[in-house]
């Protein structure tokens, strides 16, 4: 007959830096970046909080780490003639990316919390709009216009997804307490919403930032 193994005498999977960042991600997703405590972390991984410190040095590296993880996944600017098509697929892969871990996109915005990562996306993303033909000072302001687009969107987004019930239940609280008659329009955008009339023109981040792409082709080509 054979034996069973004690389950705490099994061995365990060798803690890494990789499993620790992996596992602040997936916490901080689940219960937010206020939820991220090393203590917490350890009980997650199965071991002493003091454990950790062998692989990150204190919360603020592991952040650092964790938003690292997080930029390295998104798409870079492809090369070639369609420098518009190429920025589009980067800033969408962006978006696509911060929506999954929404407590990213406050943390990346952070001037202290430049990572590698971070740095290769910029750089490609300024490179891009230099090989392009935009001037250094164009590329400047093209380069904000998309950051300012991707996190500022972002953020707005993760702000109304943290609001409890649904827009109907926001809107049936909201909408009464108006004065009659005082917000025409702003009780038309609120039935547009409730409707789903403007979803047949795409996504609202696709929306903008093809305002945003088209503009700097406009400035580009201005004599």
């Amino acid at each position: 007959m054979a034996s069973r193994t004690d389950p705490a005498r099994r061995p365990r999977t060798p803690l890494s830096r990789e499993r620790v960042v992996d596992a602040a991600v997936a916490l901080a997703d689940a219960a937010g970046i206020g939820g991220l405590t090393m203590r917490g972390l350890a009980q997650d991984l199965g071991v002493e909080a003091m454990a950790l410190y062998y692989h990150v040095a204190g919360k603020e590296k592991l952040l650092d780490a964790m938003v690292d993880q997080v930029v390295g996944a998104f798409r870079l600017p492809a090369a070639g003639d369609d420098w518009k098509g190429a920025l589009r697929a980067s800033a969408i892969s962006a978006h696509e990316m911060l929506r999954r871990h929404p407590w990213a996109c406050a943390q990346m915005a952070m001037p202290s919390r430049t990572s590698e990562a971070r740095l290769r996306w910029m750089e490609a993303l300024l490179g891009r709009l230099r090989t392009a033909g935009f001037s250094a000072v164009m590329t400047h302001h093209g380069y904000h216009a998309l950051d300012a687009h991707i996190v500022g969107f972002t953020l707005w987004e993760a702000g109304y997804a943290s609001i409890p019930g649904t827009l109907d239940d926001l809107a049936a609280t909201f909408v009464p307490g108006l004065p009659p008659g005082a917000y025409p329009y702003l009780l038309e955008h609120i039935g547009t919403h409730q409707s789903g009339a403007a979803d047949a023109d795409g996504d609202e981040f696709s929306f903008g930032l093809d305002l945003v792409l088209d503009g700097l082709e406009r400035l580009r080509d201005r004599p």
